[in-house]
């Protein structure tokens, strides 16, 4: 595996986590300009648009194991490559979070008790949960996430325009999932803050793992099922690269 598609993944999903949850925990309910579930939303979906056109040609921008899982099945990416990419991305996660931290434990008024933007169910959901109905949020979520990935990156798809679509589908899946679990969708976002906020978190995060790798796996598998080409090889968001 090239260290430097590693690097790209982790620089990839520090940037993800950072200004997603950045924005959940700074920004959301700041006095008087809050950004809210929209801004949110829309926060997580440009830090993956961002990214897609800065990295994609390197990595394929990944930035989530349960899409690296997910076009590994899918028939997009080499299986032996997934522990290289999960690893970079979870510590691209814990590096944000960690920067995170320390930039909002400036505030006086910050507290991790807050939620810090860590992803729960039943008593830490947004909107008081059940495991059942967070579990399947989190599926079908990451399922269709990571289907329009695989159908954006299609060798038919219009080429450029990728990152755009696969942005606006994050945005989307936020837009529905943030009052249910925060929503995940992604096990290095997850564990990043976790790790600080501790106790129900970690006991929790299990489901931020399961769930979107699942769903991940279902979704690569169900476009490969369903496409004309399932052989074509691209290995993320990036388009496909021209022939020699």
């Amino acid at each position: 595996m090239d260290i430097r598609k590693c690097a790209a993944e982790a620089i990839g999903t520090f940037w993800l986590t950072f200004a997603g949850c950045g924005s959940a925990v700074i920004a959301a309910a700041f006095p008087q300009v809050g950004i809210g579930l929209l801004g949110v939303a829309l926060a997580f979906g440009l830090t993956v648009v961002t990214m897609a056109y800065a990295i994609g040609h390197i990595s394929g921008c990944h930035l989530n194991p349960a899409v690296t899982c997910g076009l590994a099945a899918g028939g997009r990416f080499p299986a032996h490559d997934i522990p290289a990419y999960v690893i970079a991305q979870v510590v691209g996660g814990l590096v944000a979070a960690a920067v995170l931290y320390t930039i909002a434990s400036g505030a006086p008024a910050f507290s991790v008790e807050k939620g810090f933007a860590a992803n729960g169910y039943g008593a830490h959901s947004p909107g008081q949960y059940a495991l059942t109905a967070c579990l399947l949020t989190e599926v079908v979520l990451t399922m269709m996430f990571v289907f329009v990935i695989m159908g954006a990156t299609h060798g038919k798809a219009p080429v450029g325009f990728a990152p755009l679509a696969i942005g606006l589908c994050l945005t989307l899946v936020h837009l529905v999932g943030i009052p249910v679990t925060n929503l995940s969708v992604n096990p290095a976002r997850s564990t990043g803050p976790a790790v600080f906020v501790g106790g129900w978190a970690l006991t929790q995060l299990w489901l931020f793992w399961v769930a979107p790798i699942f769903g991940g796996v279902l979704g690569g598998i169900l476009y490969r099922w369903l496409s004309e080409e399932p052989s074509v090889q691209v290995t993320g968001i990036s388009p496909p690269a021209p022939a020699e």
